[in-house]
């Protein structure tokens, strides 16, 4: 069984902008149990026998092929995992069902869509919202594969928007059923789904309602043909025509008004789903590039020798492994706020809700970093392999088309980063986290003397330091853009997203950090040299990217004395010793190189 941490001092969400977490505190991958491990097995069996054979397949759109393996997953039990044992699932934990997502999500972007689109917004408003009946006659068909599910929400002038849409839902004279009228557009598994989740307007209502319903028991829908993609060719995806769709009053999902509410709680697990589901789809990119450099050939050697194919491939394992730190960091507390919830007597119905939400600000950093961490990786193999990786002949090309659209569904990352920011500032306000406390203290820190750190054995000590004055850096420049803007910080989206650029790089620093800290507790410092290397890779990178983003949000708000005084606080809380990262990344290369794949 996962290790559980319940008993230690977990973070509520976002408050790792004011508090320390220690190593022992946090979930890593490797510390996943047989359990967990066999299903992992079971799931990789699964995509070499019936994803990867079929790769260049799903590039002629073949949607049959696409449905065919939801239901062959089904029947494994790979749509079951997070479904409670009551409906037919398996009723494991919400990191298994992470672990699970980023293996069948690795090798191909339509698979990737269909499995998510299914097991998370398909599925999870029916589990969090549904009522008993509801949940007793979707969720055993839905874990099976015999049912397919899709999400109607969004529409052609509603999109991040997605509380503003059209569709309407009239109650009719016997006050039995609603009809249902309306356009939703970019709906994944339209084209061979059962199940539909559909959210409309009742009257005037300031927020839509959500429904569910069976495809083959209504009239009324129609669906246009499949959409022309990018990537992603083989997912199904369609406009859903609603004309006076009469469905019955039970199908409406929770209650009247709550589909908003539905709509958003579902994106906070899907958004970390994503964001695990991409980082595998880097895993597999990563390996087709470190294959082809050590096969190809320029100057009588394997391009992977050369110090510029190191570089990338340094950076793009460094980045994958920050990335795999903060999913796991974040799905285990995710999952043991659901089993605190549970054992305060809250039902496994409430308890799965408001563990999603307690993390919504970790789900929204994990979703753009891991989102742009999926273009990164699969632009620079594409550019590892040359001319070649422009071929469609080649595995890259395929990857680097299926990465773009993960930048923009589950919320744009622009939508996201403004989230972000947004949450954190109404934890505090609500004094969830004490933030005002903190952030005074640093704007009365940047006219003080530097204190000299003293030395001492702790592993990470001096890492652990710059990463305190990131954290500090924060509160500076968004506690000072809070008191000189007010509630007119929101209307200035550029301050916001460098705020938020800064949030993101802290967050998952830290838990590189904390990750790489409890392997070497584990195993001893020289096993894992690689990884003390990635850490101060990323360090140096983040230092960077927070200094950037820092002085950008003081140009736009500052002036004077006052700029000055903010310039010379943030280059004290960015400053980082030194480092020849050269050599750091020839270190992260060389080990990657040799096992011809991400290692870490």
């Amino acid at each position: 069984m996962v290790k559980e941490n319940i008993n230690n001092q977990v973070l509520r969400g976002g408050e790792f902008l004011v508090k320390d977490s220690k190593a022992e505190d946090i979930f890593i991958r490797e510390e996943f149990g047989e359990e967990q491990m066999m299903m992992l097995k079971a799931t990789e069996e699964f995509s070499d026998l019936e994803v990867k054979p079929n790769l260049m397949r799903f590039e002629e759109k073949d949607y049959e092929l696409v449905e065919n393996l939801m239901r062959k997953a089904g029947q494994l039990g790979l749509l079951a995992i997070s479904v409670p044992e009551k409906y037919q699932g398996l009723g494991m934990g919400f990191n298994t069902g992470m672990l699970i997502c980023e293996e069948i999500s690795s090798l191909s972007g339509s698979v990737a869509t269909a499995f998510g689109a299914h097991t998370g917004i398909g599925t999870l408003p029916i589990l969090l919202y549904g009522n008993e009946e509801q949940k007793m006659h979707y969720l055993p068909k839905i874990s099976s594969g015999e049912w397919i599910a899709c999400y109607n929400l969004t529409e052609p002038d509603a999109g991040s928007d997605a509380n503003s849409g059209k569709t309407k839902a009239v109650l009719s004279e016997d006050g039995k059923h609603y009809e249902i009228t309306g356009q939703k557009i970019w709906i994944s598994n339209a084209g061979f789904a059962h199940v539909f989740i559909v959210f409309a307007r009742i009257d005037k209502d300031k927020n839509i309602t959500g429904f569910v319903f069976e495809k083959d028991q209504v009239e009324g829908l129609t669906l246009n043909p499949e959409e022309a993609k990018l990537g992603i060719r083989s997912s199904s995806t369609r406009q859903v025509f609603y004309n006076k769709v009469k469905v019955p009053t039970s199908a409406m999902l929770g209650k009247r008004g709550e589909g908003f509410k539905i709509a958003m709680n579902a994106l906070n697990v899907g958004r970390i789903k994503l964001g695990v589901a991409v980082t595998g789809a880097s895993k597999k990119t990563i390996n087709y590039a470190v294959k082809y450099a050590n096969e190809r050939k320029q100057f009588k050697t394997t391009i992977s020798s050369f110090g510029a194919i190191q570089h990338k491939i340094a950076e793009m394992a460094t980045k994958i492994y920050v990335a795999d730190a903060g999913n796991y960091r974040t799905g285990q507390n995710i999952e043991d706020h659901i089993k605190r919830l549970e054992e305060k007597g809250l039902s496994p119905q409430d308890a799965k809700l408001q563990g999603a939400q307690e993390y919504a600000i970790e789900c929204a950093v994990l979703k753009v970093f891991c989102s742009e961490l999926v273009q990164f990786v699969s632009d620079e193999s594409l550019q590892v392999y040359g001319g070649m990786g422009f071929s469609a002949e080649s595995e890259v090309e395929a990857c680097y088309r299926d990465a773009r659209i993960s930048r923009i569904y589950e919320g744009t990352n622009e939508i996201n980063r403004l989230l972000i920011v947004k949450m954190i500032l109404k934890k505090g306000i609500n004094e969830e986290i004490n933030l005002m406390g903190p952030a005074k203290a640093v704007a009365k820190e940047i006219l003080s003397i530097p204190s000299h750190n003293k030395s001492s054995d702790e592993l990470f000590l001096e890492e652990k330091m710059v990463l305190k004055n990131f954290k500090k850096a924060i509160l500076l420049v968004a506690g000072s853009a809070t008191e000189k803007l007010g509630s007119k910080l929101s209307e200035e989206q550029e301050i916001m997203m460098n705020i938020s650029d800064m949030i993101i790089d802290t967050y998952m620093l830290e838990s590189a950090l904390l990750k790489t800290e409890k392997l070497i507790h584990k195993d001893g410092q020289n096993k894992h040299k690689e990884k003390i290397a990635i850490c101060i890779n990323f360090l140096h990178y983040a230092a960077d990217k927070l200094n950037k983003n820092g002085k950008e949000a003081i140009y736009a708000m500052a002036n004077g004395d006052e700029q000055t005084i903010l310039l010379l606080g943030l280059k004290r809380f960015t400053k980082v010793k030194a480092v020849n990262l050269k050599n750091q990344r020839r270190i992260i290369a060389k080990k990657v190189i040799e096992e011809n794949k991400y290692c870490y």
